[in-house]
Order: structure tokens, then C-alpha cells, then sequence
């Protein structure tokens, strides 16, 4: 029996999407270092009197506050923001960490991944949409992990936190924005926008009307 293109298409899509899906997440510390770079580089270099450091490592909690052990997916963002700090019953002042999970902004690798390797093209095509994607997709993510660190402070530090955004011309309103399209919009509009800018005359193969039926046959005999 033979698969329509549409057919062929979405099996190989349902055999390839969960497949990069489990890539992507064990490579995850791998994939996650371009983001790391990006942010660092976005965070100390346009807010050097809010962020301090970013590094790539991070202990997982659950939701409890308990730790469950180290990931290397995990970024740890350092702020120079002063917060009130209780430790072992001491009450003190202390710069204010936080960790940032940036896989949350980025299961758009797997899913233009996915799509890329069902989409029938010669190896070498499928790498040159691979590679320019990656890169918008990368800085999709770090959008997203600047976003949610502006957000920290701005709305989950405190009066510290509100009076250094403001300090810093920080609008929170502006920062509330860019963390729901960081977070709702880009992850999944990013990937598939690429996929269809990339594969136009593939997809318009697939959802093009067909031809009339009888077509040739009644054009061959109004030739006789």
C-alpha cells in the first residue's frame, strides 16, 4: 500500500518528534551553553548594577524548597541585589541568587527537529535550515531566561528588588510582557514559523487541491 505525502509525513513526524525530544534532553547541558553565553553576556552587559554572574549548574528543588540534586542544565544567575537572609536562626543582609530553568523556553529545538528530519530533503539542505534555526532558537531562549531574571527581581525580591528595577528604568509592566511571550509565545511560534518559512513548496504539496478527476482523460479526447 502506498502512503499518501501527507500520510508519509506525519508518520515520520510521530517516529521523530518523541525521538529529538529524548535528545534534547540529554544533551541538555550541551545544548543549554549557547543560552548560558547569550544571557550572561545580555544581563551583565546591559544591567551591570542588577546581575553580577551567571553560571552554568544549579541544584533542582521540587516545589517544597526540598533539594533534589545538581543540574547541569540549570543556570545560576547572582544579582547585586541585597535581601533579607535567615540562616541557622541569623537574620542578615545577603546578595540575592536564584536559579533559572532554561529548558522551560527551549523544547522548540525539538520540535523544529522533529519536524526538519520528517520533512523529505537531501542531508545537505536539512543541515542548512538545522543550523541558522538553532541559532534564532538559542536567542529565542536566552530572551526567555533574561525575562524571567528581570522578573525575579522586579516582582519576587521584595521592596529591594522593585527599588533596584526602578533604579535601574526597568518598567514592570514592559517585564511582565516579555515574560509571557518569552514564555507562552516564543517556544512555540519560533520553531514552527522557521519550518513553514523553510519547507513553503513541501507544505503547499500537502495541502494543494488536488486535480480534477478524468482531467487527462477528457483533455486527450478533446485532442482527437
Amino acid at each position: 500500500m502506498t502512503l499518501s505525502p501527507l500520510r508519509e509525513f506525519a508518520l515520520k513526524a510521530l517516529l521523530w518528534l518523541p525521538l529529538s525530544f529524548v535528545c534534547w534532553f540529554v544533551l541538555a547541558p550541551l545544548l543549554v551553553w549557547p543560552v548560558g553565553v547569550a544571557a550572561r553576556a545580555i544581563l551583565l552587559g546591559i544591567w551591570p548594577d542588577l546581575f553580577s554572574g551567571l553560571v552554568q549548574g544549579g541544584q533542582a528543588v521540587d516545589h517544597a524548597g526540598q533539594v533534589l540534586g545538581r543540574a547541569d542544565y540549570l543556570l545560576d544567575v547572582t544579582t547585586t541585589v541585597l535581601v533579607r537572609a535567615d540562616e541557622g536562626g541569623r537574620v542578615g543582609l545577603g546578595v540575592l541568587e536564584t536559579t533559572v530553568n532554561p529548558m522551560v523556553y527551549g523544547y522548540a529545538l525539538p520540535l523544529f527537529s522533529g519536524l526538519t528530519l520528517a520533512t523529505p530533503m537531501p542531508v545537505r539542505r536539512r543541515l542548512l535550515q538545522l543550523a541558522p534555526a538553532f541559532a534564532v532558537i538559542w536567542l529565542a531562549q536566552s530572551f526567555g531566561v533574561v525575562a524571567e531574571s528581570l522578573k525575579i527581581i522586579a516582582f519576587q525580591s521584595g521592596p529591594p528588588g522593585v527599588a533596584a528595577a526602578q533604579k535601574a528604568g526597568l518598567e514592570p509592566n514592559v517585564i511582565a510582557l516579555a515574560y509571557q511571550f518569552g514564555y507562552l509565545i516564543l517556544p512555540a511560534l519560533v520553531p514552527v514559523a522557521l519550518w513553514v518559512g523553510f519547507n513553503r513548496t513541501f507544505i503547499e504539496s500537502l495541502v494543494g487541491p488536488p486535480g480534477e478527476p478524468g482531467e487527462g482523460k477528457q483533455s486527450l479526447n478533446h485532442v482527437e
